[in-house]
């Protein structure tokens, strides 16, 4: 498992699309995640998670107590955990496409 930190601004892992974006200082925000700005240290504990679902989409009995001892530094418990990274399965690291603009 590898989470790589991109000129100190975005988090990402080569196991999973989430992603966690700096929002200034230690305020961090997580794909799987959104309304809810963490530190940055929760921010590697959240990619941690996404990169463990991704990897045992059906954990055994030893990773679901590492995603619960995880999910607890988040105010999660590890079946909300998995739960929303399953949910929020976007790839926010596609390029968007121009919307189209229709001008009255």
């Amino acid at each position: 498992m590898a989470i790589e930190v991109v000129s100190a601004s975005t988090m990402t892992s080569d196991e999973t699309a989430h992603m966690a974006r700096c929002v200034g200082g230690d305020r961090w925000v997580v794909s799987w995640l959104p309304g809810r700005t963490l530190t940055g240290r929760q921010a590697v504990t959240a990619m941690t998670i996404a990169s463990t679902v991704a990897t045992s989409p059906i954990p055994s009995r030893a990773e679901w107590a590492v995603l619960d001892g995880l999910a607890l530094e988040l105010g999660l418990t590890a079946n909300e955990a998995v739960f929303m990274v399953a949910e929020e399965n976007h790839d926010y690291r596609k390029t968007a496409r121009p919307r189209r603009r229709v001008l009255d």
